[in-house]
């Protein structure tokens, strides 16, 4: 009887719980919601310690807030979530928690992917965010699943950063661009049938002149150069002009800094001036933008975050989504990460609303 009774007293304050969440989130909802929050959840450990709890047990209790707060967010109809999970500095930590964090991580990924799960009771996308290749192979595999098994949902965005730092998504969005335009450089001089001088990368041509790109000429042909010029083929831009039929390499003395200036001279926007005869042969200089770079971004599948934030009182962003939260507003309440809770988020999106026109001029300016 007296179970009963319990029971049936948690039903009612559970159903009186949802009721007044689902008021509060509709006095929200006629001011503008956003559409993207981004969480680093700091104090998992300090959290452990402070509750005298056994080591690794934070983390544990830091992984329900995280299903505590995503419910929470998809209820109010937020599509994205980002997740600070694991940062490539972490790997710095002492094996034995790395390992711990990594097992925890293996275990809270395949329950993510059971029928009764967040996932399934949203229809949430997952990402798995950062350079996975730092992972260990059960981790990393479990990922692969978890993306690949979420593939066709639709409703809501999940990404987890994992393996992750903005310098190192930064790196890797620049590499993969520069690749990108090399290829479509490369193709598009096959296309127009423009020759290479034998054993010098082509780059331009200047009223018949060819300069080489140092990086690679320098990397792939230096022993060619050496024989040709051993004291300044790598120490400036060199030359190839052909006479009667013969190519004849010309450095350019002074630096490398100085031959460049003077290549740049003949060059206006990203094209190379010279005779009539010469435009018929000018390859067009490849330009980076940097929308080329935000498309290589791990983190292009997402719209930028319209709030950040950080528990346990911190203001620091930690490598964090460096690029995406210039016009970000950051929320840091003291609560640690598994102390935080609906009324956090609340105040969150309504200093978010506050702000809100402040920032969409902002965007605009830009």
């Amino acid at each position: 009887m007296v179970k009963a009774r319990g029971d049936s007293a948690s039903h009612l304050a559970g159903g009186l719980d949802s009721f007044l969440r689902k008021c509060i989130f509709s006095i929200l909802s006629v001011g503008p919601l956003p559409n993207h929050i981004a969480l680093i959840m700091d104090g998992n450990r300090r959290y452990a310690k402070k509750q005298n709890m056994a080591e690794g047990a934070g983390h544990k209790a830091g992984y329900l807030a995280l299903m505590r707060v995503l419910s929470h967010c998809y209820e109010l109809g937020v599509k994205y979530v980002t997740v600070y999970a694991f940062s490539i500095d972490n790997f710095k930590r002492r094996p034995e928690e790395v390992h711990s964090l990594m097992d925890l991580m293996l275990e809270k990924i395949e329950e993510l992917l059971e029928e009764e799960s967040i996932v399934n009771q949203y229809g949430l996308r997952i990402y798995f965010i950062g350079n996975l290749k730092l992972l260990n192979e059960p981790v990393r595999v479990a990922a692969e699943r978890a993306m690949a098994a979420t593939a066709k949902n639709t409703k809501a965005v999940l990404l987890i950063c994992v393996a992750y730092t903005s310098y190192d998504e930064i790196v890797h969005a620049v590499q993969e661009s520069c690749k990108a335009k090399r290829n479509e450089t490369e193709a598009l001089n096959a296309t127009k049938g423009i020759n290479s001088v034998p054993g010098v990368e082509e780059d331009m041509k200047i009223n018949e002149v060819i300069v080489c790109n140092l990086q690679v000429s320098c990397e792939n042909s230096s022993s060619k150069f050496r024989a040709l010029n051993r004291t300044t083929a790598c120490n400036g831009v060199i030359g190839v002009e052909k006479k009667n039929g013969v190519a004849v390499h010309h450095p350019i003395q002074g630096t490398s800094e100085d031959g460049w200036d003077e290549v740049a001279s003949t060059t206006r926007n990203g094209e190379i001036e010279g005779n009539e005869e010469s435009k018929e042969k000018q390859v067009v200089l490849p330009t980076i933008k940097v929308l080329d770079i935000e498309k290589h971004m791990y983190m292009s599948v997402a719209p930028e975050p319209d709030i950040l934030i950080r528990t346990s009182g911190e203001n620091r962003l930690s490598n964090f989504l460096l690029w995406q939260t210039t016009n970000c507003p950051l929320y840091s309440p003291t609560a640690l990460w598994p102390e935080l809770g609906f009324w956090h988020l609340v105040w969150a999106v309504l200093n978010f609303q506050r702000s809100y026109q402040y920032f969409e001029k902002k965007k605009k300016q830009l």
